[in-house]
């Protein structure tokens, strides 16, 4: 059984076509039907993005106090 998605996926994904290989749900086939499963599947795709969104602010105030220091 594969594991479930995890936040720390995030900094697996490197373009946006790669969301969709990185999220994965163990229990799809247990789902009450499929709607369950595509909404269950956007929370995990949004989670990530918010994730990445956060890894991108950082690393960017990360830069920028680095530049501001080097002058």
């Amino acid at each position: 059984m594969t594991k479930r998605t995890s936040i720390k996926d995030a900094k697996r994904i490197d373009n946006a076509s790669d969301i969709e290989e990185v999220v994965s749900d163990k229990r799809q086939g247990w789902r009450a039907n499929a709607a369950t499963a595509r909404r269950r599947q956007r929370r995990y795709k949004k989670r990530l993005v918010d994730e990445l969104a956060n890894l991108t602010q950082e690393s960017e105030s990360e830069f920028d106090s680095d530049s501001d220091s080097d002058k």
